[in-house]
């Protein structure tokens, strides 16, 4: 019923900069929380960038001032402009939205989109 489909993943010099996108298709009521997420090989997963409904964001301390993230509601979309890049942001990034269904409005469903490799290598 919900899809999400990331993009923008690729390889970037150190100091480079990169911008995943992610957008959720399906019966979409509303969408309360969009996020990103990281896991390194050996490394569990981990918050990188939240952003709420209201436009309030949140950066783990390892991102902050360098990520961005934003949302457009109109497309359904989550956006990670990463700036400034070093090889410690190699990492499978992916988005997760919690989603209230047409079918079921009343309660956010955490959707997760399948991932997008970004190596930082010189």
């Amino acid at each position: 019923q919900v899809q999400l489909v990331e993009s923008g993943g690729g390889l970037a010099q150190p100091g480079g900069s990169l911008r995943l996108s992610c957008a959720a298709s399906g019966s979409i009521f509303s969408i309360y929380v969009m996020a990103w997420y990281r896991q390194a090989p050996g490394k569990q997963r981990e918050s990188v960038a939240a952003i709420v409904s209201g436009g309030s964001a949140h950066y783990a301390d390892s991102v902050k001032g360098r990520f961005t993230i934003s949302r457009d509601n109109t497309k359904n979309s989550v956006y990670l402009q990463m700036n400034y890049l070093k090889p410690e942001d190699t990492a499978v990034y992916y988005c997760k939205m919690a989603i209230a269904t047409v079918t079921v409005p009343t309660f956010g469903y955490d959707y997760w989109g399948q991932g997008t490799q970004v190596t930082v290598s010189s």
